[in-house]
């Protein structure tokens, strides 16, 4: 009874202290980027957007002698083909963005406050097919990998510019977004942080992890292991297989909201895309 007694009372103390302040997504971001500059002292901002290759120097020269011949140069050159082919309709995809498409790939995703959801560029892309009249294309890699390729390329060298807004609906979403990435799951118990933000550069068998800091600049990429370009959701449910958790669907509004926290947290390093990796 007294045991009982106890717990009551401390659960009644502990309903009644006052909660910490929620952290602003600004907060989250100083935090975020200070974590890698103590962690990799000397490294710059801009270095981030080479991924794994801005930490290790080894791998590095590697990575920069496959991409002086890149292997996803036919894909790009496809991507643009389609990009620029009209539809039955003798649109093009360019009537559906701003600025006909080109140098806009930095602003994304972005929170639609007439939707109340977060649009990805992948998404975009078949909503504009849908708009004129043409079937969606699949989620993770083909035509749409190569034309969301295609338009990121031409916002190379402009710097991620995600904004959050003072809105519940917003928010609600970056913090779904951010709880994923924390969060532990799968039989091994892992989280998107402990990969990529708490072990960074620190080996897993022969391989180094990647800092989630720059994550979404280099996407779509063409894997190796793939032998082709995927999109960013595309490796967010291969991670989750690798810890042995069930992924989300492409598209689904959990990888959305991951996209829209992981890049969020890469304002202010350029776009680099598309890119080779392992």
């Amino acid at each position: 009874m007294r045991i009982f007694a106890l717990t009551a009372t401390l659960a009644a103390l502990l309903v009644g202290l006052p909660t910490a302040a929620q952290a602003t997504p600004a907060e989250d971001l100083k935090e975020f980027r200070e974590h890698f500059m103590k962690r990799f002292p000397g490294i710059p901002l801009e270095e981030y957007k080479n991924g794994v290759y801005a930490i290790n120097a080894d791998a590095r020269s590697s990575w920069e002698a496959i991409e002086e011949f890149p292997p996803y140069e036919d894909a790009l050159a496809k991507g643009e083909k389609l990009f620029k082919t009209p539809f039955a309709n003798g649109k093009t995809y360019a009537s559906c963005f701003s600025n006909g498409g080109k140098g806009i790939r930095q602003n994304y995703p972005y929170f639609d406050k007439a939707s109340g959801q977060i649009k990805t560029l992948e998404g975009e892309i078949n909503e504009c097919r849908v708009k004129n009249g043409e079937k969606p294309l699949g989620w993770k890699k083909g035509d749409i990998a190569a034309i969301s390729a295609y338009m990121a390329s031409t916002s190379n060298g402009k710097k991620l510019n995600v904004v959050i807004p003072n809105d519940k609906r917003a928010l609600a979403a970056y913090e779904r977004g951010k709880r994923h990435f924390y969060a532990k799951r799968g039989q091994l118990n892992l989280s998107c942080a402990n990969c990529h933000y708490d072990n960074a550069g620190n080996r897993v068998r022969a391989d180094t992890l990647s800092p989630a800091l720059g994550h979404p600049t280099h996407f779509p990429v063409w894997r190796l292991k793939w032998d082709g370009l995927g999109t960013m959701h595309r490796r967010f449910g291969g991670c989750n297989k690798q810890v042995r958790a069930k992924p989300f669907k492409a598209q689904s509004d959990e990888y959305k909201a991951l996209e829209y926290f992981e890049t969020y947290m890469s304002n202010g390093i350029t776009v680099n895309a598309p890119s080779t990796r392992k």
